[in-house]
């Protein structure tokens, strides 16, 4: 907990220091029970919590209403300090221009197709040239790994959201939202949504769609039958903003790994690092995730590189045609528990004594 909010501190300070407008809000998170397993469940979460964040309060279904209005709302739990909001593309292009001004050289559109060691440090080989360094940090996310034996531990799936035409006065006033917390609902297979600066209703998450082989490519960016899919839960939601359309929708790759959170290593006898894994959470665990890179390879024991999440590896995936199957098998099975009060079925509790999933 300390450390996470540490690392959101600095990403603000950053933001800060750099005069970077990302649309940065420290909102607060929302996670909301949709079915009463899920309050338990969240109420329970609450109090393990108790001792070590009083920021973060329980509420039941009246109080959580009264932040953000939905008749599908059982209970919630409101993080009111440890989450913000932020425009990831503006955050990416202003740190691209921080990192320029800084005297970073940048070679876009430059596949490294293979990473080697060489003498002190390591050769990163292009189409159009090598580049010798001391040491490597790789951030490739979903892309196949440049250290072959990491291919293992990650898929690609992908994730699709729907974007709201703005809200007018009315619409907003008839779900509340004055907070502009990002909410999250308690489900396996959940929603994620946050108001935009122009008061738009971002709108993801449920289905991760997996393709046979890891499959990559802009024939997967859009999916119409999710599209529907999470209309038609968005409306189930706020069935009082019945009528507004959605102006944009897309979809993306993202890494996921057997434990659904970041994994760290090292190669070359530790002269590159690597982490892989976030599961959608990026955005604000990568600055975490390069702070733990850079200890690894000046090989320096700290905070970060004795968490066991940071020391141990999550159980690799199955070759296919074992992989497809254990993950169709898998998001069948989350489905059921949400349709089942949460009762997680053989396949589930399986998982969960290897260490796999969200409870891992």
């Amino acid at each position: 907990q300390r450390l996470g909010r540490e690392n959101l501190d600095a990403i603000a300070a950053t933001l800060q220091r750099y005069d970077v407008d990302a649309e940065f809000e420290r909102t607060g998170a929302l996670d909301v029970a949709t079915a009463p397993w899920q309050a338990e469940e969240l109420r329970e979460h609450a109090e393990t919590l108790a001792d070590m964040d009083e920021h973060v309060e329980w509420l039941d279904a009246d109080a959580v209403r009264a932040l953000v209005d939905s008749p599908t709302y059982h209970g919630g739990l409101l993080d009111r300090t440890g989450t913000a909001l932020v425009h990831p593309a503006k955050l990416a292009w202003a740190l691209r221009e921080a990192c320029l001004r800084a005297g970073v050289r940048l070679h876009e559109r430059s596949e490294v197709r293979s990473l080697d060691a060489d003498g002190s440090g390591v050769l990163a080989r292009t189409a159009y040239g090598s580049v010798r360094a001391t040491r490597a940090a790789l951030a490739t996310n979903v892309f196949p790994p440049l250290v072959r034996r990491v291919r293992k531990y990650v898929v690609p799936v992908w994730d699709y959201v729907l974007v709201t035409e703005p809200l007018s006065g009315d619409q907003r006033k008839s779900i509340g939202w004055k907070g502009r917390q990002g909410v999250g609902d308690a489900g396996n297979q959940f929603h994620y949504y946050r108001l935009t600066a122009d008061n738009r209703i971002l709108w993801g998450g449920y289905d991760a769609v997996y393709h046979y082989g890891n499959g990559m490519g802009p024939g997967h960016e859009h999916d119409h039958e999710v599209y529907a899919r999470l209309a038609s839960h968005f409306f189930e939601t706020f069935p009082s903003l019945e009528g507004l359309r959605f102006t944009h929708r897309w979809g993306g790759a993202i890494d996921t790994c057997t434990r659904f959170c970041a994994f760290w290593g090292t190669a070359h006898g530790g002269r590159s690092a690597y982490v892989a894994g976030y599961t959608g959470l990026g955005v604000g665990a990568t600055r975490f995730g390069a702070r733990v890179m850079l200890d690894l390879l000046d090989g320096r024991e700290s905070d970060l590189t004795s968490l066991r999440m940071v020391r141990t590896r999550p159980v690799p995936f199955p070759p296919e045609p074992l992989r497809s199957i254990g993950i169709a098998l898998t998001r069948r099975s989350l489905a059921r528990a949400d349709q089942n009060e949460g009762r997680r079925n053989v396949w589930l509790r399986g998982l969960d004594r290897l260490g796999m999933g969200f409870d891992s």
